[in-house]
């Protein structure tokens, strides 16, 4: 069973020593980055939400969600809007269905609007990266034609 479990004192060396393949690499900064960003953003009055990727008892990835403010430029559609800034899986748990798994998790949080209202759900993503928008437009996701930091903004309406 997939689950997304806050980073705690226990588990964040784990989280943090997860990585993606060689190849994906350029597709998504480290997991000790994300978590300094999501420090950054909780005190400049942001709404980060780490959480590990758990496969039962196992942490296998890692997921950054923002409201608002991502700390980066931004699409005109960021206010008051969810963003999935960041998903990883370690590079031995890819290729088992878990992605997908997550994606429905980090979908169903993404629906109680732990943080206020929003329309939309939107991610950042690198052009090349073929297999992340194969997933995002399996849920639903649509490019907008927007580009940001040399990625496309993809689109989910909640």
């Amino acid at each position: 069973m997939i689950t997304l479990r806050k980073i705690t004192l226990e588990n964040r060396r784990s989280i943090i020593n997860l990585e993606v393949s060689e190849d994906q690499r350029r597709f998504v900064a480290s997991n000790l980055s994300s978590v300094a960003s999501c420090y950054v953003l909780a005190t400049n009055g942001g709404h980060p939400f780490p959480f590990a990727i758990y496969a039962d008892e196992l942490p296998v990835g890692f997921v950054m969600l923002t409201y608002g403010i991502t700390g980066y430029d931004e699409p005109s559609l960021a206010v008051n809007n969810y963003c999935m800034m960041r998903l990883m899986l370690d590079k031995q748990y890819q290729n088992r269905g878990y992605g997908r798994k997550a994606m429905h998790k980090i979908l169903e949080f993404v629906h109680t609007f732990p943080a206020g209202p929003a329309n939309y759900c939107w991610i950042p993503y690198k052009p090349d990266n073929f297999a992340a928008k194969k997933l995002y437009e399996s849920f639903g996701f649509r490019d907008n034609g927007e580009i940001f930091n040399d990625e496309s903004i993809t689109v989910l309406r909640l």
